[in-house]
């Protein structure tokens, strides 16, 4: 067994932040595939490019299957030029995106019940094997792995956002992070997970992008910590982990415009453009959001705490998100505006919860609410909002720390 991977240096938006965690990860593939007998090489080169080559000496070609448009180009391609057998495995979701649904569901409500019937089915533990036939190093790529400052500096990749020292890359530490949270944050999560003063979130979300951890074996050991402790945390995270993800999953994958402005609902954008002329108090352009100069301290220490450490509060996100629409001249230049910074600076930026996370802010698997400027129905939120989540003041303070 041989695993290949083709490092690219232009993906799309992907910056030295992003191959920083993602080398990082690599690496710990490597030392974990040697430990089990398997081949490890890295390719420079387009992926499906790399594949197509390294399938001309296989007799089984097994990808793992990508929702976004440029992981579905990829693998199309792969299938049609492999020239073996290609296996598409679906191990970035716990119920397949086709078991689930047939079609682009409206909410969370809709598609909750139908991955609820089928998940049983498969929530079944993982089980390691080795190979029978252990590999015996005859390709080699042409990437050293093992030090990744040396091969981060080689790559000719975008400099405009450094790389983070607050969340390393690796499925060594994503496995920390998991025991973190079980041992010290699973019980109250239902209660803290919308304070961010109080850090009681599991901090996953980089190393399921990247696949560094496995959404099942997260499911399966949230489970094994049910008990009457933690069982309303257990729920609360298995709805975030499970249903809202596969909702983002089903989002990208059913509709082809997942990262534009026609994504939304009709209703969504026919308020917009009802109150499209209405009256701004204040209007920032893309150098005032992204070096949050904002008139919000709360707005600009979201968009700091993003910078400076690749990760924003999953509430916050939300405010951050409504008031980019608020501050815009145009609802189509605030959805670019949110995506542009999401997507450059979030460790997770470029992920389906990335475009769905997005699209909720002017109105996608939500629905109309009270009428109100700029907004028209789309749900609105405010500072005042914030207030009665969690200290303000104090968020803003932890992140001038932060910051120094």
């Amino acid at each position: 067994v041989l695993i290949v991977f083709g490092l690219t240096d232009n993906y799309p938006e992907a910056n030295e932040r992003h191959y920083a965690f993602m080398l990082e990860g690599l690496r710990d593939v490597s030392i974990s595939a040697k430990q089990r007998g398997i081949g490890f090489a890295v390719f420079r080169g387009s992926p499906d490019t790399v594949a197509i080559e390294q399938a001309k000496r296989a007799a089984v070609l097994v990808t793992d299957r990508g929702y976004l448009r440029i992981q579905r180009v990829w693998r199309d391609r792969v299938a049609k030029e492999a020239g073996c057998r290609v296996i598409e495995v679906e191990s970035d979701a716990v119920v397949p995106v086709s078991v689930v649904s047939d079609k682009a569901e409206y909410a969370a409500r809709t598609i909750r019940p139908k991955i609820h019937r089928s998940l049983s089915d498969y929530l079944e533990p993982l089980v390691e094997t080795r190979p029978k036939v252990l590999y015996k190093d005859d390709v080699r790529g042409d990437l050293n792995i093992e030090d990744v400052d040396h091969l981060l500096r080689d790559l000719a990749i975008d400099r405009s956002v450094q790389r983070v020292e607050t969340y390393v890359g690796g499925e060594r530490e994503g496995a920390w992070h998991l025991k973190r949270f079980i041992q010290t944050k699973l019980a109250d999560y239902d209660g803290d997970r919308n304070d961010p003063n109080l850090d009681g979130v599991s901090n996953l979300s980089p190393y399921l992008h990247f696949g560094q951890i496995s959404v099942l074996d997260i499911a399966l050991k949230i489970q094994a910590a049910c008990d009457d402790r933690t069982s309303e945390g257990v729920d609360a995270f298995l709805e975030e982990l499970i249903v809202r993800r596969e909702l983002s999953q089903n989002f990208c994958t059913f509709q082809p415009d997942y990262d534009r402005y026609s994504c939304l609902p009709d209703w969504a954008q026919q308020t917009l453009e009802k109150h499209r002329d209405d009256p701004r108090e204040h209007v920032y352009d893309r150098d005032a959001f992204e070096q949050a100069e904002t008139h919000d301290p709360y707005w600009n220490a979201a968009q700091t705490e993003m910078v400076a450490t690749g990760k924003m509060h999953s509430y916050v996100r939300m405010y951050w998100g409504k008031k980019i629409l608020e501050w815009s001249d145009s609802p189509e230049e605030a959805f670019e505006m949110a995506l542009y910074l999401n997507n450059k600076y979030e460790l997770d930026g470029r992920d389906v919860n990335s475009y769905a996370g997005v699209a909720w802010c002017f109105g996608k698997h939500d629905r109309p609410w009270q009428e109100r400027p700029i907004f028209g129905t789309v749900r609105y939120m405010n500072a005042n909002g914030l207030k009665r989540k969690f200290d303000r003041d104090a968020y803003v303070a932890k992140v001038a720390a932060i910051t120094g």
